[in-house]
């Protein structure tokens, strides 16, 4: 016989709370809420209790010990005409008890009514009875003694019930719902901030300058609103500041290359010539890079473009470094785009293709609802899923294009900010049966969407 022990999972959560931190701030103050209302309503009730009860046995006790008197008193001839002046003005009814009487006991729930029967026996003694119903009249029925005799009173239920007013389950309501609404107001006071920095943050991971946080708040929300903006402020001004050295550097080499390729130009040496023409060829590519990732092309102006024909201009350039090229590009309207930044970025995803992907290159361009995908394909090598984000950053060169002199990682970095001054997406994925797939997401109506 083999017995198995299944340990507990201590790694699962108990409780599985909401994600957001709006929602559960909510959550644990309205929890906070009904609990804080759940204690002071049974602290209210246990304080009630003793005095509640107390007055429903002296209402029942004086009921009983004047109706017994008024019996007592009355002559007999006059004893039914006072029980039924009794039940008409008081709604008490006085009936002599029956050995076959039916009757049905007072329910032990709520507690108060088992402790007004004990205190209403302690004054009219232990051989009282109560019953809820008596031959199917349903009442608080109390039993008394005269003589020998025993009598039912029966005392309506409304008498010693005290039902809860509508009053005060409306002003109950009315003041939950003012809770649960503070409590919304506050919780959102704290996650509204901080999901308004994790976008900003989002944006500057991206390589986005997002737009200054509110420097308003409490004090600690302001300070790290403030610090935050600082934080963006400095690393747009590095990244403009690093932008203008490149562009200086790259300026100031153009001269000396100039002159080495005159010198190879004046050369004798044919292989000499050659290699030197090729170097300098590489390097201006290089450097022409550079320049084109550090002018931004930000200031470049919206203009209506017919966005088919200047691709299919700039495909024109690549044709002959394929080994085949493509094009299938719907018609689309004029559409408002910068048009150098964008030829710039389709020439570096075909240079891309035609040095990595194997020179077999497909170019499509689709309207797709409210935007327009521009997907460049090849059947190269791939990108793998874990350095897709880093490729889009600058100066990252993956292990496959480390042996080629002319890469400078700056190619997909163009394009990913290309598709960002637009309002648009960039985005690698696999191409099926092999190779990889870049497209480039533009609004279908840019000139709303262009930063400025």
């Amino acid at each position: 016989m083999f017995l198995f022990r299944t340990e507990p999972n201590l790694e699962a959560p108990l409780i599985n709370l909401p994600k957001t931190l709006l929602a559960r701030s909510f959550l644990l103050m309205v929890i906070l809420i009904v609990l804080s209302l759940a204690a002071s309503v049974a602290i209210f009730r246990h304080v009630e209790q003793e005095p509640r009860t107390r007055q429903m046995a002296q209402l029942v006790v004086s009921v009983v010990n004047l109706t017994r008197a008024a019996v007592l008193s009355a002559a007999p001839e006059w004893r039914s005409a006072l029980l039924f002046e009794l039940a008409e003005s008081e709604g008490l009814r006085v009936q002599m008890a029956d050995p076959g009487d039916v009757l049905e006991a007072l329910p032990n729930h709520p507690p108060e009514l088992r402790m007004m029967t004990e205190k209403v026996r302690d004054s009219l003694g232990g051989n009282t009875r109560f019953a809820a119903r008596r031959n199917g009249v349903e009442a608080l029925w109390v039993s008394f003694f005269i003589g020998a005799d025993e009598f039912w009173v029966a005392l309506p239920r409304e008498r010693i019930e005290h039902p809860v007013s509508q009053v005060l389950l409306v002003w109950g309501s009315v003041v939950l719902a003012l809770a649960l609404v503070g409590a919304f107001l506050i919780a959102r006071q704290v996650a509204h901030p901080l999901k308004r920095l994790a976008q900003a943050a989002q944006q500057v991971g991206q390589g986005a300058t997002p737009q200054p946080l509110p420097e308003s708040g409490s004090q600690e929300i302001a300070a790290v609103s403030r610090a935050f903006n600082q934080m963006s402020a400095d690393l747009a001004a590095n990244e403009r500041e690093r932008a203008l050295v490149l562009a200086g550097i790259s300026h100031d080499l153009r001269t000396p290359l100039a002159r080495v390729r005159l010198a190879a130009e004046l050369s004798a040496d044919e292989s000499l010539r050659d290699g030197l023409a090729a170097d300098v060829e590489q390097m201006d590519a290089v450097i022409r890079q550079f320049l084109d990732y550090a002018r931004l092309d930000e200031n470049e102006t919206a203009v209506s473009t017919d966005v088919q024909a200047l691709l299919q201009e700039t495909a024109q350039q690549f044709a002959a470094q394929a080994k085949s090229l493509t094009l299938d590009l719907s018609p689309l309207p004029p559409l408002a785009v910068r048009p150098l930044l964008l030829k710039r970025a389709f020439s570096n995803l075909l240079d891309n293709a035609v040095k990595y992907g194997g020179g077999e290159i497909g170019v499509q361009l689709r309207q797709d609802g409210s935007r327009v995908a521009l997907t460049v394909e090849d059947r190269g090598t791939g990108i793998r899923a874990a350095q897709r984000e880093a490729a889009k950053r600058p100066f990252i060169r993956l292990e496959s294009a480390r042996s080629d002199a002319t890469g400078s990682g700056l190619g997909l970095a163009i394009v990913e900010r290309a598709a960002r001054l637009h309002g648009g997406e960039f985005h690698l994925e696999d191409r099926a049966g092999g190779g990889l797939v870049a497209r480039l997401m533009l609004p279908a109506n840019p000139a709303v969407a262009l930063q400025t």
